[in-house]
């Protein structure tokens, strides 16, 4: 019974230092990817770095809200025009007051950012 536990055990250590050098090719490999994924952000500082990211972020919600507003607006559209029951008519008037308004809010959250940022002085972000 021990014999048969032993002979297991060593078994199982051959098999795992036969895969060593695999593993280690692996993280080598998974190391060296990561290495070169990385991108140097070039910024005169912190707030150049949170500028340009925030403007883009916003730029691709803006996109995809915009996107996302004109299908349901057409679906909505679309079932107001071709039910002939009265409450999907209703329905679909009460989703699309809805997506308009979402979408308005989004869209003047963004000029009042963009606004503000002309307002404040850029001498009250510097150290």
């Amino acid at each position: 019974m021990v014999r048969k536990a032993k002979n297991r055990l060593e078994a199982v250590g051959r098999k795992v230092e036969s895969q060593i050098p695999r593993m280690a090719g692996s993280a080598y490999a998974v190391g060296m990817m990561a290495a070169l994924m990385c991108q140097t952000a070039y910024a005169t500082d912190i707030f150049g770095v949170a500028k340009s990211a925030m403007q883009q972020v916003y730029t691709d919600v803006a996109g995809l809200a915009t996107v996302g507003a004109v299908v349901c607006a057409a679906v909505c559209l679309f079932l107001m025009n071709f039910s002939k029951s009265g409450k999907t008519v209703d329905e679909s008037r009460a989703w699309l007051k809805r997506i308009i308004i979402c979408w308005a809010a989004l869209m003047t959250l963004g000029a009042i950012v963009t606004y503000m940022e002309k307002i404040i002085p850029q001498s009250s972000f510097t150290p």
